[in-house]
């Protein structure tokens, strides 16, 4: 669903992204990872379409991104790290208007709608204007309406920043759904503790290259290591380049 070959974005003479060689499969939760500034919004941006690369080449669900955009944000949802909330409309209201511009029908708008917001506890305050909710309220109804589209395509940067261990726990539990609904899920975090449990692979990425991939069996490569040591080795130290292997 998501495929990258020699994806690079440059500002100015710095390169934020490098060469990037991404495949991440429908029903497959992809982790993200990587210390500050290592270029993971950046990727999320130009995947989302929010960005255009400087050189490389995206395609999603065989669609190239930048040749028909349109086509690709049709099938795509994309939950930032600060959401781009409407104060001024009530939570079901803004989930209704993110669903118009998807021309998602109605009774399914309002089905799908339901049930999200009782998932993350949301229905009491759904008819509260949103400048009301918040950091981590905002966070959940704004994931609620992007799922509310169905996406076949889900980006999430830093989704868990922001919400209560108990949200948390919900929308990894949502997620895990999604994905087992066909959904092809890229989520961006620096808890390695969320992306040890809820990750089916992950990638590891420094200074825009992606230094390792896999499964966590993969990485341990038959060790017995925590992602968190392996994360450590390989962003602290000169780790090796998974793209230069492909």
């Amino acid at each position: 669903m998501i495929v990258t070959h020699k994806l690079t974005r440059r500002f100015g003479a710095s390169e934020a992204v490098t060469d990037l060689n991404l495949s991440v499969s429908a029903g497959e939760i992809y982790g993200f990872l990587g210390p500050n500034g290592a270029g993971k919004t950046t990727t999320i941006r130009m995947l989302c379409g929010l960005l255009r690369p400087s050189s490389g080449r995206i395609e999603i669900n065989g669609v190239d991104l930048v040749s028909r955009p349109a086509e690709v944000r049709a099938i795509t949802g994309l939950v930032p790290d600060t959401p781009p909330i409407y104060e001024y409309l009530s939570g079901r209201e803004y989930i209704g208007f993110v669903a118009s511009l998807y021309g998602i029908d109605p009774r399914r708008r309002d089905e799908l709608a339901e049930h999200y917001l009782e998932a993350f506890d949301l229905a009491h305050r759904a008819d509260e204007l949103c400048k009301s909710y918040s950091h981590g309220m905002r966070k959940k109804i704004h994931i609620a309406a992007v799922l509310v589209t169905s996406p076949r395509v889900l980006f999430l940067d830093e989704p868990t920043n922001g919400l209560d261990p108990a949200s948390a726990r919900k929308l990894k539990d949502v997620l895990a759904v999604v994905r087992d609904g066909g959904t092809a899920v890229f989520l961006s975090t620096h808890l390695l503790d969320t992306a040890e449990e809820v990750c089916d692979r992950v990638g590891i990425l420094t200074a825009g290259k992606l230094r390792a991939e896999g499964t966590m069996s993969e990485l341990r490569d038959g060790g017995d290591a925590s992602l968190e040591e392996i994360f450590l080795q390989l962003t602290e130290g000169p780790g090796i380049d998974a793209n230069a292997a492909k």
